[in-house]
């Protein structure tokens, strides 16, 4: 018979160990014993065969899921890839991937590592793994990738309609938290910071010190696409350009011992240095606590478009059986007290949507010279960057793969392109919105979402009858308004399928050689740095 999984309405089991000091605690121990009782008359009762881990996994996500995003249950396997993730070595293939249905599509390969030198390309499809399908494989079909340094397996993959194979063999894997600095023409040193694991600021800080000993005078730190990591590495690299001892993030909670301050421990590198710190939507957490720190107390100018807004601090905590809860203990605050985070899960709208804070409600505050600057979720940059922002638009084509699968489709169609000076045409651009067509992109604004749920009612209310021509003609409206956002948000789309087409051909680096040249981000700051009065006036 086949098993048959539960979706239980009441999912309470796990938070004993972090609340049983509050003074709810009966009531948290009478639900669990609820639960308990529950979770035991299901399995020994229900009409078909039950798997009670599978049961529980559900439960656990489904109770999780109302609260938010972060807060994560974490099986053995989940607790040894956030090890990896903090130290910045792994074990694996050397390429970052994507697991969808039936097949694990590589995103990127990086250079000199195994996948790179077994022939895989971003866009290939990998559909079996020795001598495993990745169809016929229920739990993560990536785990298959990892294993000992020095074995071989098997690889067969699809790519452009024909299938393929390879032998690839695992390497140890360096995930560098700078992967890329230069001295550019005017003594500018530049720094990509990508993540924030346990190397952050020891290589941000060699970088640093490389580039001034070749003359750097003025620097970039580009935290453009960051997603995070350690806090205490975000303090670290604070600390690079800030003295010992300024406060550079608070945490508050309802839990009174994670209410803490942060504050700056080691003796600078270079406190006086010119410094442009670079920002856009998809720079979170860590990388929001820099940018805030930097731009609060006024050690440089920020650049770019509002970051994410991930405050919500994480800590794991150990469970049974190797496993852990990552739970949400806390928000980040800035020196001059802004919350970072933009997303208020704890009061929904009436679709259970989190809400956003509205711009009318923006409180100010203000940094360590007198500026003021305001809260509302991320970090305001000083200079905000049209090329940096992400309209709706935009968003659905990242989300969609739409630009990563025409970045595929560019590759093949021109093998030899010569991408030092790439420049992505009128005709180019013609041609990704005719590749649109053909994948059936489409998005949903918010006012469709609202005109729907109007007809909805009126449907209830049986007056769509009588509003339904004007409703069509309203839809039709928003359609040709959709198809012109394309060319709208023109300059944005086509910095994104630049960076994806170039690291086709010339990898990540290739892209950061190509970004000191031609990235309108980067000339900006070079600009501000270049002009002390501009720059001095922006700080003060």
């Amino acid at each position: 018979m086949k098993k048959k999984i539960l979706y239980p309405a009441l999912a309470l089991v796990l938070l004993l160990s972090t609340v049983s000091f509050k003074s709810d605690f009966f009531e948290i121990a009478k639900q669990i014993e609820i639960f308990t009782t529950m979770f035991k008359e299901l399995n020994m009762n229900y009409v078909d065969e039950t798997n009670p881990a599978e049961l529980m996994d559900t439960a656990i996500k489904a109770m999780l899921d109302d609260l938010d995003p972060y807060t994560k249950y974490w099986n053995e396997q989940d607790v040894e890839a956030s090890k990896i993730r903090n130290a910045g070595e792994y074990t694996g293939i050397g390429a970052s991937v994507k697991t969808v249905k039936d097949k694990i599509i590589v995103i990127e390969p990086y250079k000199d590592y195994p996948a790179d030198k077994a022939g895989l390309k971003a866009g290939d499809e990998i559909i079996q793994i020795g001598d495993i399908k990745v169809a016929d494989f229920k739990e993560d079909a990536g785990e298959l990738l990892k294993g000992a340094s020095g074995t071989t397996v098997d690889i067969t993959y699809n790519r452009q309609g024909e299938t393929k194979t390879t032998v690839l063999s695992r390497e140890e894997i360096e995930v560098k938290a700078v992967p890329f600095y230069t001295l550019l023409e005017d003594n500018t040193g530049y720094i990509v910071l990508s993540k924030f694991n346990n190397k952050a600021s020891s290589e941000t800080i060699a970088a640093l010190k490389d580039l001034k000993a070749k003359g750097a005078d003025k620097v970039i730190l580009d935290l453009r696409g960051n997603p995070g990591g350690l806090l205490s590495e975000a303090i670290n690299v604070t600390n690079i350009f800030v003295p010992k001892g300024e406060l550079i993030t608070t945490t508050k909670s309802v839990v009174k011992k994670y209410n803490k301050q942060y504050s700056t421990k080691k003796d600078p590198v270079d406190i006086n240095i010119p410094l442009v710190v670079l920002v856009n939507g998809r720079s979170a957490s860590a990388s929001e606590i820099v940018a805030g720190g930097i731009q609060d107390l006024d050690r440089g100018v920020i650049i770019g478009a509002r970051s994410f807004g991930k405050g919500l601090v994480q800590r794991p905590k150990k469970l049974t059986y190797g496993t852990q809860v990552k739970i949400t203990i806390s928000r980040y605050y800035t020196p001059s007290g802004r919350c970072i985070q933009a997303l208020d899960y704890w009061n929904r709208d009436e679709n259970n949507k989190a809400v956003r804070i509205n711009q009318k409600d923006f409180k100010a505050f203000t940094t360590k010279n007198g500026r003021t600057v305001y809260d509302g979720g991320g970090i305001q940059p000083d200079i905000e960057m049209e090329t940096s922002k992400f309209s709706n638009v935009t968003t659905s084509l990242l989300q969609s793969d739409a630009i990563f699968n025409y970045g595929t489709k560019y590759y093949y169609t021109h093998p030899k392109e010569d991408v030092t000076n790439f420049d992505f045409t009128e005709a180019d651009y013609a041609d990704f919105k005719a590749f649109l067509k053909t994948e059936n992109f489409n998005y949903e604004t918010a006012t469709e979402t609202a005109f729907k749920k109007s007809l909805e009612a009126a449907k209830k209310e049986k007056l769509d009858i009588e509003i339904l021509e004007d409703y069509n003609a309203l839809m039709g409206t928003i359609k040709t308004s959709k198809e012109k956002g394309l060319d709208t948000h023109k300059k944005e789309i086509i910095n994104l399928l630049t960076d994806e087409i170039i690291k086709r051909y010339s990898y990540r680096e290739g892209l950061y050689n190509y970004y000191v040249k031609h990235n309108p981000e980067i000339e900006k700051s070079k600009e501000i740095l270049n002009n002390k009065i501009t720059y001095d006036k922006i700080l003060k």
